[in-house]
């Protein structure tokens, strides 16, 4: 309840009592505001052109401006470095699948190795985007863990429905575990990360491997995962009309991403409705306040959580979707990033 209508509600000498507004919770229908720099990106990207996901073609949304270039473009107002960190370099590969190959980009740290891996599959709601628009994490990622970083470029639905990027996802996983020696990775010490589509990806990896009684990861990072089929939660009301995802935008993806509804019931989409979390590796699951998706990563955590596995969780006030790439211009993203790289460097350690 906003607080004019509460202190209407109440005597005036109480009224008086209650504190600022910003002591009293975001209600569930409410939307939390961005932070000052968090606003600046999405200014800009509606200054780009930028519109709704759920107004436009698939062809359209995948060449308009994204928030990846909307934070770019911010960075460069602010005359802050653009240069990659020269300390990591890359390499673009073939993965074979039996569909003829996906593509990957490889970020190697400098160093002698053998070095840890992340596998890193980006998000776009399985629809939009590729290894291109998000580079940021990835390589910073790699300067930061020192590690190899496996960015993987999935087929995208329409033209391949699900589950088409879930299976090259896997491919990926099991070619890198195989493989990463002959790039100077060490097999045995494999993290799987993903951000929204892309974490619902690293968290079915881990399941897999499970599964399959194959090399489990050794933790995954999951930012913002797509974790569930309810479009009803709390975060979805709160945050239905947020830029530069809301819920018309994921109704949008899934709609591309599905060949029918039912699909979405499918424990690969549904992470929320299965009962075999347990035994899979520790997570790091990271939330931004401002999105649909948050309660979907809050329910996941907590069953992680109640299955045993070992979960670090936080979400990060005032800041949208897509913010964890921007820590040259967010904070938050910086201070998620810290986290990530705190986690991934104790589970390369161990």
């Amino acid at each position: 309840m906003p607080l004019k209508n509460f202190t209407q509600s109440i005597p005036l000498a109480l009224a008086l009592l209650v504190p600022m507004a910003s002591a009293f919770p975001v209600s569930a229908q409410e939307m939390a505001k961005p932070t000052v720099e968090m606003q600046a990106v999405l200014d800009k990207l509606a200054a780009l052109g930028a519109k709704p996901f759920s107004t436009l073609t698939v062809p359209e949304a995948r060449t308009q401006a994204s928030p990846a270039d909307a934070a770019h473009a911010v960075q460069w107002d602010k005359r802050l470095s653009s240069n990659p960190e020269a300390q990591v370099t890359t390499k673009d590969i073939s993965i074979p699948t039996a569909e003829g190959g996906v593509a990957a980009r490889v970020y190697i740290p400098g160093g002698k190795g053998p070095f840890p891996v992340v596998v890193y599959y980006h998000g776009g709601g399985w629809v939009v985007a590729d290894i291109n628009v998000y580079d940021g994490a990835p390589r910073a990622l790699a300067l930061r863990t020192n590690a190899i970083v496996v960015s993987v470029e999935y087929r995208h639905a329409p033209e391949h429905k699900f589950p088409a990027a879930h299976d090259d996802a896997w491919t990926a996983y099991k070619w890198v575990v195989e493989n990463i020696h002959e790039l100077n990775g060490n097999s045995d010490k494999v993290a799987v990360a993903g951000e929204s589509a892309g974490g619902n990806l690293a968290a079915n990896v881990a399941l897999m491997a499970k599964e399959m009684k194959t090399k489990q990861p050794v933790h995954q990072l999951l930012v913002y995962p797509v974790a569930g089929n309810d479009m009803n939660t709390p975060s979805y009301k709160e945050n239905a009309n947020a830029k530069p995802l809301g819920k018309a935008d994921m109704e949008w993806f899934v709609k591309n991403t599905v060949s029918s509804m039912d699909e979405t019931k499918d424990p690969r989409i549904n992470l929320n409705g299965r009962s075999d979390l347990a035994g899979v590796a520790p997570a790091t699951v990271i939330l931004a306040q401002i999105d649909p998706l948050r309660s979907d990563g809050e329910t996941y955590a907590s069953k992680l959580k109640d299955a045993g596995v070992a979960v670090d969780v936080k979400t990060f006030d005032g800041v949208t979707h897509e913010f964890f790439g921007m820590g040259k211009v967010v904070p938050e993203a910086k201070q998620a990033l810290d986290l990530a790289v705190a986690d991934l460097t104790a589970a390369f350690e161990k």
